[in-house]
Order: C-alpha cells, then sequence, then structure tokens
C-alpha cells in the first residue's frame, strides 16, 4: 500500500487516518495494541505521529488488512521476525512504486 504523505515531522491523526483510509479509531486501538506505535503528545492530548510510527503503521497494515493476519498474528509476527517482516515489506513497496512509475509511462505511450 502506497501512502500519500508530504515529509514532515509530524502528522496529526487526522491525516494518518485520511492517508491509510481507516478511521481514526482504528489508528487509536492499533496504538494501544501494538507497542512499537508511540506518538507524542501535545499538551492537549492531540497525538502527532513521527514517520517512523508512519513506517510502523504500514507494516501493521500490510499484516492485518493485506495479508489477514490476526492481531495476536501480527504481534507474534513482528516480535519474532520483525527484521524479516520490514525487509520483505520494503521490497514490496519498492515493486508497487516501480509498478506505479512504469504504469504511468505506459499511459503517456
Amino acid at each position: 500500500m502506497h501512502i500519500d504523505l508530504p515529509e514532515k515531522r509530524y502528522y496529526g491523526i487526522g491525516e494518518v487516518a485520511r492517508a491509510f483510509d481507516v478511521n481514526t479509531s482504528l489508528i487509536r486501538f492499533w496504538e494501544k495494541e501494538f507497542d512499537v506505535i508511540q506518538p507524542k503528545k501535545n499538551a492537549k492530548g492531540n497525538r502527532k505521529f513521527t514517520p517512523r510510527d508512519i513506517k510502523n503503521l504500514q507494516l501493521i497494515y500490510h499484516l492485518v488488512k493485506e495479508r489477514g493476519f490476526t492481531l495476536e498474528g501480527a504481534k507474534t509476527h513482528l516480535k519474532e521476525e520483525r527484521q524479516k517482516t520490514l525487509s520483505n515489506f520494503e521490497i514490496i513497496q519498492k515493486l508497487e512504486r516501480i509498478k506505479a512509475e512504469l504504469i504511468k509511462i505506459k499511459d503517456q505511450l
């Protein structure tokens, strides 16, 4: 899944939810369930997600929504095979970007 977020230091929960096309409640739920997501909170309590949090959310989204893992399965998978999963996920993302670029070139021909 390719998300379209500008390069920033922090992202609000609304921006993140729109980028993943999910409800903000799901983002808050995943924050509680997965300890790798640790957004900063300002004085008002608003969550501010870092680019690292976004990468972790992408990985969780991939495992749960695209590969069909249960939450417990995704947690276990992240703990046991984090490096391997991250490597595979990054490869998949690069291939998806290449595919999108090739489709764009094909459409221009």
